[in-house]
């Protein structure tokens, strides 16, 4: 029980550090940034079709709202958390410790704000066209460094929501072991109403069926942190305001570590049963082994490989769904359009409330279903 309970700890830790930027070379980078010249060149506007300033104003409002880019801001990672925008224009954002290690000048710590509005700092800036967003390092004259991105530790507005999920789960969970220590057991009242019902499902309708009645209480501390983990980051990713908002469980960055850590228990432990089905499969000729042992291996990958695209796909496609909604109003620009789209908006965050619970839920089974596929024996009649 303690091995596991240090591994539901451990994947909390990983977490936090699923974030890190990947690495681009030089040429990579300096690509980028010609084509995002080249074009801004080809975006300049031609004098004759605005003689009196009207072409460039019609310009101006063309591209003043941009569904796609609107919709990538608010699904993707991000070093501030955007809080809201004045009518005067003005972005009031809160800016998030940058922690970044470069290969040229190490360790660096400073905030996201240092970095607004194009400026660099210390020898970093923000990227531009695809790497917009991601920190890149330069040099005085402003070219790009050899070595290409530095390692990303910062706290980002998923990191940030994970730790606040954190501290809720840790929050809740001492509270429901002092409401219990108090009073016992007895009739479930406040926290214990809220989480006992909960537990119990897990423990009853997923740990159980699946892992068997004799090894299913080891597991029961990464089942519940991983059920509960993806449950209060799917709530918390439906309230549109700060804290709250950003699209953790909708990051595949996290989604692999969830399901990496599925396939390491899952790995380590298989018993004899489990290994000998897939080197020497019961029942299959001896000349079929070169083929059988390939596809068993590869489908050890392909199930955490579906756990991490199913939470991934499931709860960014419905965060897309409800901005799209919501990107109706600025497209059409007009008030009739925005009943149906906010009737719309009521709708779809219905759904998507059923949808937190429902991946929470097919996560956690589908980890033990794994699991106990890996000790065959608590299968047999």
């Amino acid at each position: 029980m303690k091995i596991f309970s240090h591994i539901a700890v451990l994947v909390l830790v990983a977490l936090f550090f699923s974030g890190t930027e990947p690495l681009y070379s030089r040429s990579q980078l300096e690509s980028e940034q010609t084509e995002v010249a080249a074009s801004a060149l080809n975006d300049q506007p031609d004098a004759e079709s605005n003689e009196d300033g009207k072409g460039h104003e019609d310009e101006v409002v063309e591209k003043e709202f941009d569904t796609q880019e609107y919709i990538m801001d608010h699904i993707k990672d991000s070093h501030e958390w955007h809080i809201l925008t004045t009518k005067e224009g003005k972005h009031v954002s809160l800016p998030l410790p940058v922690i970044l290690i470069s290969k040229n000048s190490g360790f660096h710590i400073f905030m996201s704000s240092h970095l607004a509005h194009g400026h660099a700092y210390r020898g970093f800036k923000y990227g531009e066209g695809e790497l917009s967003g991601k920190i890149v390092e330069v040099d005085e004259s402003g070219a790009l460094q050899e070595l290409g991105l530095p390692l990303d530790f910062s706290i980002t507005k998923n990191v940030f929501m994970m730790m606040l999920s954190v501290v809720i789960l840790i929050w809740l969970f001492l509270s429901l072991a002092k409401s219990y220590k108090k009073s016992g057991i007895s009739e479930p009242r406040g926290i214990q109403g809220l989480l006992e019902p909960l537990i119990v499902f897990i423990e009853d309708e997923v740990a159980r069926p699946n892992i068997g009645e004799q090894k299913y209480a080891r597991y029961m501390p990464y089942l519940l942190a991983v059920f509960f983990f993806i449950l209060i980051n799917n709530l918390m990713g439906l309230i549109p305001f700060f804290p709250f908002g950003a699209n953790v469980t909708g990051n595949i960055a996290v989604t692999m570590v969830l399901a990496l850590f599925t396939l390491l228990i899952t790995t380590f432990s298989g018993n004899r049963g489990y290994w000998q089905h897939i080197f020497n499969t019961p029942g299959v000729p001896v000349w079929l082994s070169p083929i059988m042992i390939p596809v068993e291996i590869i489908g050890m990958f392909t199930k955490p490989f579906a756990l991490m695209m199913r939470l991934f796909a499931n709860i960014t496609a419905g965060h897309i769904v409800v901005l799209s909604l919501i990107a109706m109003i600025f497209i059409f620009k007009s008030l009739v359009m925005a009943i149906p789209s906010v009737l719309m908006v009521l709708f779809m965050d219905l759904i998507e409330l059923l949808v937190a619970f429902l991946q929470a839920y097919i996560f956690t089974l589908l980890s033990a279903l794994f699991i106990g596929l890996a000790m065959p024996e608590h299968h047999h009649d």
